[in-house]
């Protein structure tokens, strides 16, 4: 007896040209190149240009990724995009992408995790093709960070850049065992309790303002570990296999340091970690598709590899996937 399975067939991502060194923070903040690299392992990220969306970025992220499927955006029965810097507060940036690809048919809705929302709209694409609701998902991660940044904040402001990345899949049957390829298990979790410790100070209902981003960074940095590591555990668990089962891990890029006390406490080497903090910062929801990208284009990921996601952030909401590319 065959199982559904969401398999990966495509994947994409898009940079903005512009690329800040750290070393342009020293000019107007009480930083420097080194202080930047030391807390967070970041050199450069990319800031979109003016009147360059996210919308935009996520355009390009998706084209990529449906040639490298071998698809056209007919094809496709749905759009997921994770976002937490939309380009309107309605309608979807999604629908907005859905019509720049010349997608007339399905339906395209965003969720809203913040660092977390690829993860969670991972699962929710699963789900869907899981359940017979659709046949091909495109699952974007885009972000404009750099347009809610204090900047005479050098706690925060340093951390951020701006990117996407996408993921197509496509319902499959396997043999219902971990050698299958596409998602095998899923985990999500928030907890409210912690919203202020990464917000942004504004919006909608409350202010009627967009608002920055506020973060306590020790605090966030201490959940996040220990949070990654469960999630971690638990997928990992659920996926039926073993942590040296898994091939590469593809985290969160939002902390170099983070990055490397999660992958001690979970017993995985860092030569099995897939790094892009130290060129894109940390771009949010676009941050694990962006990575996933980055790797496949340069032979890292192959067919067949088995992967760990996992991601933390605002809410808090964390969670992790694992998938055999």
């Amino acid at each position: 007896m065959t199982t559904l399975r969401s398999v990966a067939i495509g994947c994409g991502h898009y940079l903005p040209e512009r690329v800040v060194e750290n070393a342009e923070f020293e000019k107007s903040l009480d930083t420097s190149d080194e202080w930047i690299r030391t807390r967070s392992g970041i050199e450069r990220r990319h800031f979109a240009a003016p009147g360059e969306l996210t919308s935009d970025l996520a355009l390009k992220a998706a084209e990529m990724a449906l040639e490298n499927a071998g698809i056209a955006a007919a094809d496709l029965d749905a759009i997921v995009l994770a976002t937490a810097t939309p380009d309107q507060t309605f309608p979807s940036t999604a629908t907005k992408l859905q019509h720049a690809l010349g997608m007339k048919g399905g339906f395209a809705f965003d969720i809203q995790a913040v660092c977390a929302g690829f993860i969670y709209a991972l699962s929710t694409a699963n789900a869907m093709v899981l359940s017979g609701q659709a046949k091909r998902v495109l699952v974007v991660g885009a972000e404009t960070f750099s347009r809610i940044m204090d900047w005479s904040d050098r706690s925060t402001c340093v951390l951020f850049g701006d990117g996407a990345g996408a993921v197509i899949l496509e319902a499959q049957h396997g043999a219902g065992s971990s050698a299958d390829r596409g998602i095998l298990a899923t985990d999500l979790q928030s907890d409210g309790a912690y919203n202020d410790l990464l917000y942004v100070d504004g919006g909608v209902s409350s202010t009627q303002t967009t608002g920055v981003l506020r973060m306590q960074g020790q605090e966030v940095f201490k959940h996040a570990v220990s949070k990654l590591v469960v999630t971690g555990e638990t997928v990992i668990q659920a996926a039926g296999v073993n942590v040296d089962d898994i091939d590469w891990v593809v985290p969160h890029q939002a902390n170099l340091r983070i990055i490397a006390r999660t992958a001690k406490k979970m017993g995985v080497s860092m030569d099995k970690i897939v790094q892009t903090v130290q060129d894109h910062g940390n771009t949010s929801a676009a941050s694990i598709p962006l990575a996933l990208s980055v790797a496949v284009g340069r032979g890292q990921i192959r067919r067949g590899d088995l992967l760990l996601m996992e991601a933390i952030g605002g809410g808090l909401a964390w969670g992790a996937a694992v998938i055999r590319w």
